[in-house]
């Protein structure tokens, strides 16, 4: 071969490594650890918010990316051994929409950096040092419901006057919940009302809890939020109706799936943005070093047809502050 024809072969060959390099590349692993159960509304709409992050991201699942998805379907003591599963599987980064399995997550060892989807207050419970430093393994987005219980009672307030008992559902595995509960007991005492509280510890007692609740004749009732609650949101949303009990909550989702009235930041666009922390961990970023990020928007959602079927007169100043109104 001619010395000027061996130099073009490996000019052209060396054009065409990267190139090749980049198509021969594995996908990355991203761990998901789910309070909910694979199957349900809420966690198909986490995941495409969740995948639509990454696309924008410039991250494509299949091609980039494999995600590897494990749920505990409301049972918080899976998660220590979920996340095992995951740093087996190899993967690059554990996204988590809860307390508990964002320390399980942080309890790995090797460490694997964690991307928290949408936890209540991440500094209080000690799962970051701060907001603007989060400092360790962890990042990502921090809801405002802490923030929110009295506007949502003001809301509760001005859609059915005369309510007087608050029938609280809540999670007791979560602690933040119970801090909300708290919390909304002195408010309410301070409004002349009061708070039944009432502990969903499991998905599969829903119906029992909620018959009970129901039972007690509550005015109304307020979905304190968690992720193994809310993932049941649309069974919650159903029974508050079938027992004509208007109902409330943080999370505009459970509007969607017939709840009256929700407060809150949308946890569609928490996740779709917590696509932007995974693809600056795997650019190399340290997780620790990019500040912990607070919804920018809090909306008002009603759902029209449920105050309709309950015969709810809707406050016309609420329906024109609200950010969506469904018919």
């Amino acid at each position: 071969m001619r010395r000027r024809e061996f130099i073009g072969l490996i000019s052209s060959c060396a054009a065409a490594w990267p190139l090749e390099s980049l198509a021969q590349k594995a996908p990355v692993r991203i761990g998901l650890l789910g309070s909910g159960a694979a199957n349900s509304a809420a966690s198909a709409t986490q995941i495409t918010a969740f995948k639509d992050g990454l696309r924008d991201n410039g991250l494509i699942d299949g091609r980039d990316y494999v995600l590897e998805a494990r749920f505990a379907a409301g049972n918080y003591e899976r998660f220590p051994a979920m996340a095992r599963e995951l740093a087996q599987a190899r993967v690059s980064v554990i996204m988590a929409n809860t307390i508990a399995s964002v320390r399980a997550a942080q309890s790995l060892n090797p460490p694997v950096p964690v991307v928290m989807l949408s936890i209540n207050d991440p500094v209080g419970t000690g799962l970051v040092a701060s907001l603007a430093k989060p400092g360790g393994h962890t990042t990502g987005m921090a809801t405002l419901n802490e923030d929110l219980t009295s506007k949502l009672l003001e809301f509760q307030r001005a859609v059915i006057p005369g309510a007087k008992v608050i029938a609280a559902l809540f999670n007791p595995a979560n602690p933040t919940n119970l801090k909300f509960l708290e919390d909304l007991h002195g408010r309410v005492g301070a409004m002349g009302m009061s708070v039944l509280p009432t502990e969903l510890k499991s998905p599969d007692a829903l119906d029992s809890v909620f018959a009970a609740l129901a039972a007690r004749r509550p005015d109304t009732v307020q979905v304190i939020q968690d992720s193994a609650t809310l993932d049941v949101m649309d069974r919650i949303a159903a029974l508050a109706l079938a027992h004509r009990i208007p109902s409330f909550s943080n999370s505009s989702l459970f509007v969607e799936f017939g709840g009256l009235l929700a407060y809150g930041a949308s946890r569609t666009k928490l996740h779709h943005r917590s696509a932007y922390f995974v693809k600056r961990i795997l650019e190399g970023v340290n997780p620790g070093d990019l500040p912990v990020e607070q919804p920018t928007q809090i909306e008002l959602w009603i759902n029209m047809k449920t105050a309709k079927a309950l015969g709810i007169d809707m406050p016309t100043n609420l329906q024109q502050l609200a950010d969506q109104v469904i018919e």
